[in-house]
């Protein structure tokens, strides 16, 4: 079949995808399909032009969660693409974990006209406003041919401006996921500039809220969840205050931080004395910090991320951005907080014995990944019981950590880590990307391990502490009333896959290490690609 040579899907593709590319979308995901052809040819083209990166995956939802790794590590939205009815639908536990976690994300989902609509057609279902509950801005887009193509510029330009946090659903400020749907009519695709080529501009950076000022001193706490960042320790250091940081907080180190911070909350006469909380990032890895967050005599400040304001108590006030007005610091209270403690601590245990013969279990484990991961390297920590251990376990350090703790689900662990690397080393930049995630977790997203055999394969280790089952329901209510057998069937859920040949399949290697010092080895050997480290550990 020859391709026509003007078709109106091919010119507004055109349109939408270099007007992506000029205000600084550098990534699409893309997956195959039909109705989508147009948008894939063109993002195809563009890429051979150098002028963007295009990752292919055949699943949506390993898609869009390998898209929300990328704009996780670069802060810059990706977009997806990808044909209609089902295919879209895919997207959507990447798209709710961008809205809570605050994470630009751009989906491009192509449809059927409004005339094949609601008729029978085949792969037709209603994808308007699939996503609003989750999206900063959602539109239904008109059919090429119906309008004048520069809308098409126009609704990328506003796409991207909108994802990074400009007004959108009235939620200035905060980034987030931004929905095109996209119908089209035959001719699906035709003929395209040869080369077709884009100016990379810059990001747009929506205008900022003017900041809260807050005195310093006082008895304050700052508390920093997920994706909090290096901004949290900066606000402790200038109002002098204690950090209780989350090891998922990218905020954990500085002279501010509170060790063992469970224990500390603990502390009756001195969480009393507590009488301002302020809130970076989303705290979730704990019952103490929980509890501090619900409690309605402090004075509660929230720096919004995500999609939902953090407001536990009901009394807390939202804030965009934080500013200390300079005073002088309690230095009395800054140190009740954090002196030294005998609990927790990263360091091995001095009286182990030799690496070479130490069995690995939790603490081991966070603790050499922990000790492995410099400065160029990334970490992304998983929802399974190995982050709450180290959580509790581990000292400050200056690491790049991320993870998906906007609704704290297994889902895309390990596309999300793939996305993460693909922005970490775009352009030939150094470090690994490690995940560091429990055996369901893996399971959950096993079609993240198929990476096209033309695309240039990440550096990525993912370390699994495989202990046969979903073993973080052993610290919860139901271990304690639900009879075993139904406890291991419908929670447990033993596993016993081989992850040896299921990451030879995937073309991944495959590593398994039975103690510390192999298990350092392991993570310090040179990545040429991607990794699956096991760890055996004991339920």
């Amino acid at each position: 079949m020859t391709a026509p040579s003007h078709a109106p899907a091919a010119d507004a593709a055109v349109r939408l995808l270099t007007t992506l590319v000029e205000h600084g979308v550098r990534d699409i995901v893309l997956s195959p399909g039909s109705r989508s052809q147009a948008l894939a040819l063109a993002a195809a083209a563009l890429a051979r032009s150098g002028s963007l990166r295009v990752h292919v995956r055949i699943d949506e939802r390993v898609a869009g969660f390998t898209a929300l790794g990328i704009g996780r590590e670069s802060g810059a939205p990706a977009a997806v693409i990808c044909t209609s009815g089902t295919a879209a639908a895919g997207y959507l536990p990447a798209a709710m974990e961008a809205f809570h976690s605050g994470v630009p994300l751009i989906l491009l989902t192509a449809d059927r006209p409004p005339e094949l609509r609601g008729v029978g057609a085949n792969q037709a279902t209603v994808q308007p406003g699939m996503f609003r509950p989750w999206a900063r801005l959602s539109v239904d887009a008109p059919v090429p041919g119906d309008a004048d193509p520069a809308v098409y510029a126009a609704l990328a330009e506003e796409a991207v401006t909108v994802a990074l946090g400009a007004a959108g659903e009235g939620l200035d400020g905060v980034a987030g996921p931004v929905h095109l749907n996209l119908p089209v009519r035959e001719p699906l695709s035709g003929t395209l500039p040869d080369p077709l080529s884009a100016s990379a501009g810059p990001l747009p950076r929506p205008a900022g809220a003017e900041p809260m000022r807050i005195a310093a001193g006082g008895r304050t706490l700052v508390v920093a969840g997920a994706d909090a960042g290096p901004d949290a320790e900066r606000l402790a250091r200038e109002g002098g205050w204690p950090l209780i940081a989350e090891v998922v907080s990218g905020a954990r180190f500085g002279p501010q931080l509170v060790p063992a911070y469970r224990e500390r909350l603990r502390d009756a006469p001195l969480a009393d004395r507590i009488q301002r909380v302020v809130v970076l990032g989303h705290p979730t890895l704990s019952r103490e910090v929980a509890a501090l967050l619900r409690r309605t005599d402090l004075e509660i400040t929230a720096v919004r991320r995500g999609g939902e304001r953090l407001n536990l108590s009901g009394t807390a006030v939202d804030a965009r951005a934080i500013e200390v007005e300079p005073g002088p610091a309690d230095a009395e209270w800054l140190a009740a907080w954090t002196a030294p403690t005998a609990v927790g601590g990263g360091a091995a245990d001095p009286d182990a014995g030799s690496s070479a013969d130490v069995p690995l279990d939790r603490p081991a484990l966070v603790r050499a990944v922990w000790a492995a991961t410099g400065p160029a390297d990334r970490l992304l920590f998983g929802s399974s019981r190995i982050v709450r251990v180290a959580d509790q376990l581990l000292d400050g350090a200056e690491a790049r950590v991320h993870a998906n703790r906007g609704l704290a689900g297994i889902d895309g662990t390990t596309g999300t880590g793939i996305g993460i690397a693909l922005a970490a080393q775009a352009g030939g930049a150094p470090g690994t990307v490690r995940v560091l995630l429990g055996d369901l977790s893996l399971l959950h997203d096993v079609g993240s391990l198929l990476l096209p055999a033309d695309e240039p394969a990440p550096r990525v280790q993912v370390i699994v502490g495989n202990d046969g089952g979903g073993t973080i329901f052993d610290g919860l209510e139901v271990a304690a009333s639900a009879p075993s057998v139904d406890l291991d069937r419908a929670f447990y859920t033993p596993q016993s896959v081989a992850l040896g040949p299921l990451a030879a399949a995937y073309g991944w290697t495959h590593v398994r290490v039975g103690t510390v010092a192999e298990l350092e080895h392991a993570l310090a050997a040179e990545v040429g690609g991607p990794q699956l480290i096991e760890v055996p550990l004991a339920r």
